[in-house]
């Protein structure tokens, strides 16, 4: 899903207050926290991770496969927490800026 830069920040606002839900550390991308992602997506929308792995680029690798395997966006990043939004079709919660 492509966001704009008005629904980024909408989302960026949301997000704000949240704690991560997800931890990932040297495990990397195991099919258990791809699983512990794609439901916490599909209840949250909108969600907060720790990745806890090696230097910026591989933090950036991983949160780039989490992001294709679980179809989520990358709202942003900072430091070792990533937001993340993938929208609920069947019971949409935010409601995004056009």
């Amino acid at each position: 899903m492509n966001l704009t830069e008005s629904q980024k920040k909408s989302l960026r606002g949301l997000a704000h207050a949240l704690k991560p839900i997800v931890m990932v550390a040297g495990g990397g991308a195991s099919e258990g926290v791809i699983n512990e992602l794609d439901q916490a997506l599909a209840h949250h929308e909108l969600l907060k991770i720790r990745v806890r792995v090696g230097d910026r680029e591989a933090r950036d690798e991983l949160i780039g496969q989490l992001c294709r395997k679980t179809r989520a966006t990358l709202v942003q990043r900072v430091g070792n927490v990533a937001t993340l939004f993938r929208r609920n079709p069947e019971k949409p919660k935010i409601k995004l800026p056009s």
